[in-house]
């Protein structure tokens, strides 16, 4: 049993948990505004790379929740970062929507997205804007020569109120039928993201947790990164999926709407 009333930074996934498509859950603005007068701190940690954090700003704003640059942590920013580490002088063909690659290009990075024989380093993200000869480029790179490929996330599907959509990770199982090349996977499940949160905010793992709708991203990146974690079933899983799974959440909840009546007692 999690002590909620213990946990200082909250990281939470957003569609699937706090909002579905362009549908906000009623109980998540008051879930928010309760933990910020209780002096905790909560961060919007997504996956979904199509969109900026000032997108993400604009999005929330919509929906009533007003937020700032600060309470987001991103798939896009957690790439920045690893390619900062590793690849920053790189020549990079970045597949991914016009906010990933204005945000790349904000942090100083040479990058296209026309096919070129000069390119030493490839970047995917969630692409809403994915046409077939953006996957004929990265299969004629892929398939002749050998180097870094990078994804922001591993995600198989987007969730929509309709059902879902393809993800970043579908595209990548699509290159990998084309080339035999999967990518390095940035996001969630790898720990980097909560590791970034509780640097940036000298925060404990005990005193850390991730809140999410699935398992294989979510779940897994704070089992990883060693901190609490707790499903909600207002998204992607089913009891099927979490019975199925081999990755266990600390905590199930109904949704986050659970967790306000808990942290109200």
């Amino acid at each position: 049993m999690i002590d909620l009333k213990a946990i200082n930074l909250w990281l939470f996934d957003m569609d699937g948990t706090l909002y579905l498509g362009d549908r906000l859950f009623p109980f998540t603005l008051p879930l928010l505004t309760l933990l910020k007068e209780r002096g905790r701190k909560y961060l919007f940690m997504t996956n979904n790379s199509s969109k900026s954090v000032a997108d993400y700003i604009k999005k929330l704003g919509r929906l009533g929740i007003p937020a700032g640059e600060d309470e987001f942590i991103t798939s896009a920013q957690a790439t920045a970062y690893y390619l900062e580490k590793h690849y920053k002088n790189r020549f990079m063909y970045v597949q991914g929507t016009k906010s990933l690659k204005d945000a790349l290009r904000a942090r100083g990075f040479n990058i296209t997205d026309v096919y070129s024989p000069d390119v030493d380093c490839v970047v995917t993200g969630f692409d809403t804007e994915l046409t077939f000869q953006k996957l004929e480029d990265l299969s004629r790179i892929l398939l002749n020569k050998d180097i870094p490929y990078i994804a922001t996330n591993p995600d198989l599907v987007c969730p929509t109120e309709f059902g879902s959509v393809p993800d970043c990770g579908s595209v990548s199982e699509m290159l990998f039928n084309s080339t035999g090349r999967r990518p390095k996977f940035i996001g969630k499940p790898e720990p980097l993201m909560p590791q970034l949160a509780m640097e940036t905010w000298g925060c404990k793992p005990e005193e850390t947790i991730v809140i999410g709708d699935r398992i294989y991203t979510d779940i897994k990146s704070g089992l990883n990164a060693g901190i609490h974690t707790a499903l909600v079933m207002s998204g992607e899983t089913t009891p099927a999926i979490l019975a199925a799974s081999p990755d266990k959440p600390e905590a199930v909840y109904r949704d986050c709407g659970e967790i306000l009546e808990l942290l109200k007692k």
